[in-house]
């Protein structure tokens, strides 16, 4: 059995790092509702963007756009949305069996330094890695999705696909693998950035000018919509990792409740062992000596 000496100096420690969990935890819910509100406030930019692609839907020809050319796939382009820290539970554990689950060539671009070390241990393709703070700059996010872009228009990828853990509640983040490029059609996209706003896709029968013309005005609007979709993706994952870890620092913090009223009772133990043996080793004394 352990002195009392060492169990007093084990529950000292582990009350030093409930107190660290507990106050992570307290971080991380922070961020997450901050993430959690930045995500939804893209709600109105996705309305609009829907209006104005839904008004070019029917009136352009995709098939002059490289975005929707369809081509062969024989490098996947992806880009790998992990966290720069740990302590996050199994968030990008979860990520990794993604990639490790990809058989086909691919060429990576990682937001998180977790993705990097991963895919430099696992001698993967990495083309470039990116940092992101929690703020979640769109200048920085625009950055990743104009050279994965770029990589795509030049021929290195023939798919840009986005690998991020979807933010479904506190306890539930999804890893998710979403394909980017080539685009399906206009329609589809109408629809998916009605689906974000939270809206029903509608037809617009009006008629509009468009100046210079239609097919540079559609120009100009799909990389709009590529930054935008990666933009608000790693808002998605960034809520996923706060709240993952918030969730680990809670069961920490937690376990080491338990563990300290553990510690306790053996330490009351060990106590009372060693005042009932001196006891006994004082009747003892008194009875040899009468």
């Amino acid at each position: 059995m352990a002195s009392l000496r060492d169990i007093r100096r084990r529950i000292k420690s582990v009350k030093n790092t409930r107190q660290i969990t507990k106050a992570m935890e307290l971080v991380a819910a922070s961020k997450m509702k901050k993430a959690q509100q930045a995500a939804l406030a893209g709600r109105a930019y996705a309305a609009l963007m829907a209006e104005m692609m839904a008004a070019l839907a029917d009136r352009v020809e995709e098939s002059q756009h490289p975005f929707l050319v369809q081509r062969p796939v024989k490098v996947r382009g992806i880009i790998l949305v992990t966290s720069d820290k740990g302590l996050c539970g199994p968030l990008n554990a979860n990520l990794f069996k993604l990639v490790v689950e990809i058989k086909e060539p691919a060429k990576y671009a990682v937001i998180g330094r977790k993705g990097a070390q991963f895919l430099a241990r696992t001698r993967r393709d990495l083309l470039a890695d990116f940092t992101v703070n929690d703020r979640v700059p769109f200048s920085d996010v625009k950055t990743v999705a104009e050279f994965m872009v770029k990589q795509f228009l030049d021929g290195a990828v023939d798919t840009v696909e986005l690998i991020y853990p979807l933010f479904r509640n506190t306890l539930v983040q999804v890893p998710t693998c979403l394909p980017l490029l080539p685009l399906q059609s206009l329609r589809a996209v109408v629809d998916d950035l009605h689906a974000d706003a939270g809206g029903i896709a509608r037809k617009d029968d009006r008629e509009i000018l468009f100046e210079p013309d239609a097919k540079q005005v559609l120009d100009s609007l799909l990389p709009l919509y590529i930054n935008r979709e990666v933009y608000q993706h790693v808002l998605d994952a960034k809520a996923s990792e706060h709240s993952s870890r918030m969730v680990a620092m809670k069961t920490a913090k937690d376990n080491a409740t338990t563990l300290i009223g553990d510690l306790t009772l053996e330490y009351n133990k060990a106590r009372q062992a060693g005042i009932t043996q001196e006891i006994l080793e004082i009747a003892a004394a008194s009875f040899s000596t009468a």
